[in-house]
């Protein structure tokens, strides 16, 4: 009798690569021309990450700059969350902000789409169980789980899907 193959659905950030991506954005708005004189910066705020500038297209710009680095850096932009209707720049006294999460593992009901998208449109026999915030995706034929992976690889979750732990 074959014994289950199995895989890990997870969705994780290295945060080195963040801060790295951030630095490097706070150094580019400090060197260029245009962000000269409009208190443009972004930094670390607790867990947040904070942009701040004199205008909201500023703070749009700086965002702009962020994602390129993180672009570079590796790091999937379905990571970074503005806010439900997108950036929404807030004004705060002279000054205009931006506050952004980096989204790590699967929320209940990201977990609970990928369940259904493997349910519904992947291969027969293959079981999936929501483990925190992970997702565990089991099945007899290795053929199955590679085909639930491109499935998934091709779906429109709104979560950046790793897969760990092939067995």
């Amino acid at each position: 009798m074959a014994s289950e193959a199995s895989f890990d659905v997870v969705s994780k950030v290295e945060h080195q690569e963040v801060d790295n991506a951030l630095n490097q954005a706070s150094k580019e708005i400090a060197q260029r021309y245009d962000f000269k004189g409009v208190g443009a910066s972004i930094a670390w705020s607790g867990e947040k990450i904070l942009m701040i500038a004199n205008s909201s297209e500023r703070v749009l710009a700086v965002l702009d700059v962020f994602q390129t680095k993180l672009i570079k850096r590796g790091i999937s932009l379905k990571s970074l969350d503005t806010g439900e209707d997108g950036p929404e720049p807030k004004p705060s006294g002279k000054e205009y902000r931006l506050e952004a999460l980096i989204k790590e593992g699967l929320s209940s009901e990201t977990a609970k789409k990928v369940a259904k998208i493997i349910r519904d449109e992947g291969p027969k026999g293959i079981k999936t169980q929501i483990q925190g915030d992970e997702l565990r995706v089991t099945g007899k034929s290795r053929d199955d789980l590679q085909a639930v992976i491109a499935l998934l690889k091709g779906s429109d979750v709104d979560a950046d899907l790793q897969f760990t732990n092939y067995r």
